[in-house]
């Protein structure tokens, strides 16, 4: 697994997610049942902006800066300035200080890969699409959601697993693992009030 490869995958997949918000929906409800819209995709850039300063910089800060007016634009500024400076660090990923713990820029990068992608997911059904998580992302992601998920993270991070069909596509193996409900009728779909005739 390549980390880089694997944080510009769920970049883009996270990107094409995003493209579907129209400014009206901030306000729409999402898998995540605490956060709307607006609070997914604030949460979002924040994450890719924590990612940025750990590859960068060398350090994850304590604190998440202002949010943006306009969270979907200040997302794709962000993801474009992740892969950059991604890429100036590829040749020998240093390590980044995350709290009290110093951890491999790349197992950060998969980490972010992780959280990127699964939010991709969340904003696509807060649209009330269907939009899977790419199968190879997917069968590259869940070993890291099984390496970083503990179960004190359940009830607090991550709800409890669900099941999926034996035959399940690995996208919803990967949610069902995250307490996400990956079937069709988990669609969230706006008020017909707030979508664009």
């Amino acid at each position: 697994m390549n980390p880089g490869e694997l944080l510009e995958r769920s970049l883009a997949y996270a990107l094409g997610s995003v493209a579907e918000v129209p400014r009206e929906g901030l306000g729409w409800p999402t898998p995540c049942a605490e956060w709307d819209l607006g609070e997914l995709l604030r949460h979002l850039d924040d994450s890719v902006d924590a990612l940025h300063e750990g590859v960068a910089d060398g350090r994850v800060g304590p604190r998440p800066g202002p949010s943006a007016a306009d969270p979907v634009c200040a997302f794709r500024e962000r993801a474009r300035a992740l892969l950059g400076a991604w890429a100036a660090v590829s040749a020998a990923p240093p390590t980044a200080a995350v709290g009290d713990r110093s951890m491999d820029s790349g197992l950060l990068a998969a980490v972010g890969a992780l959280e990127i992608a699964v939010h991709g997911w969340d904003v696509s059904r807060a649209c009330g699409r269907a939009r899977p998580i790419p199968s190879g992302l997917a069968v590259e992601l869940l070993p890291v959601a099984h390496a970083v998920v503990a179960d004190a993270d359940r009830g607090v991070r991550f709800a409890d697993p669900v099941g999926v069909p034996v035959q399940g596509r690995p996208g919803d193996v990967l949610l069902a693992f995250l307490g996400r409900r990956p079937g069709r009728d988990s669609v969230s779909v706006p008020p017909r009030s707030a979508l664009r005739e």
